[in-house]
């Protein structure tokens, strides 16, 4: 599929988005329902005609600001929210929390040019599941929608690598001692978790260490339950915050 629109990149360039999640167990039966965000008139019907062209994709509606994509989002309950960072009226970290409670099973994917650490950070934390940059290609943000759907985070690999270091950052800056101590995980579950921050999937951490795709599976659930958290991004935050794993 060529590029239609907007600051996207060349297909062939060799950095692809940055994968964590469970892989797809089942096929899906009905197309992913996607809500389009942005300020840009022009932007967003760029994204509806690329994504027109994928079968399992459907684009339900659009906004161009924060606000209005809430109102949108509790009345169409799509499956995916496509959204700017920056945008008049409320920008789409500020909706992102508004929209996970109209819309609770909506999962939101920021498409944004802000490469800017304190702007993933935020985005995470108000529950985005994907942070990806604009210069992606048209390929690569359906596949995101698809990724994100079947379970996985998202998340472009320069931004990947700010957000690792913006970890080992803030483990230099907190040294507030912590009120509840932190569950104790496995040493396996510390490996698995050590290579989830670093952006690996299931099948990479089973050649690693050289184990099933069904046990990374299980050490991925049983590191989530234990910590209490809804996502391997959110794991690895909890995990660098806490001081229970560092990466050097």
């Amino acid at each position: 599929m060529a590029d239609s629109f907007g600051p996207m990149r060349d297909e062939d360039a060799d950095d692809g988005v940055v994968g964590m999640g469970p892989d797809a167990d089942t096929p899906r039966k009905e197309p992913i329902r996607v809500l389009v965000v942005d300020d840009h008139a022009l932007f967003r019907r760029g994204l509806e005609i690329v994504l027109a062209a994928e079968e399992d994709i459907q684009v339900v509606g659009e906004a161009g600001d924060g606000a209005e994509a809430v109102e949108k989002a509790a009345d169409l309950l799509p499956d995916i929210v496509l959204m700017d960072v920056r945008m008049p009226k409320r920008g789409g970290i500020e909706a992102c929390t508004s929209i996970k409670e109209v819309a609770p099973s909506a999962k939101i994917i920021m498409l944004t040019i802000s490469d800017e650490e304190a702007d993933l950070y935020d985005a995470i934390k108000a529950g985005a599941t994907g942070y990806l940059l604009k210069e992606i290609s048209t390929d690569e943000v359906a596949t995101a929608i698809r990724a994100v759907a079947d379970g996985q985070s998202q998340i472009s690999p320069s931004m990947a690598s700010k957000l690792l270091t913006e970890f080992k950052s803030m483990i230099q800056r907190t040294d507030e001692r912590r009120l509840v101590p932190a569950p104790r995980l496995t040493d396996r579950e510390l490996e698995v978790l050590k290579l989830v921050a670093t952006g690996m999937n299931n099948r990479d951490i089973a050649k690693e260490l050289f184990i099933s795709e069904n046990t990374v599976k299980n050490h991925v659930r049983n590191i989530l339950e234990k910590l209490q958290l809804h996502s391997r991004m959110e794991a690895v935050v909890y995990a660098m915050r806490e001081k229970i794993l560092e990466i050097r």
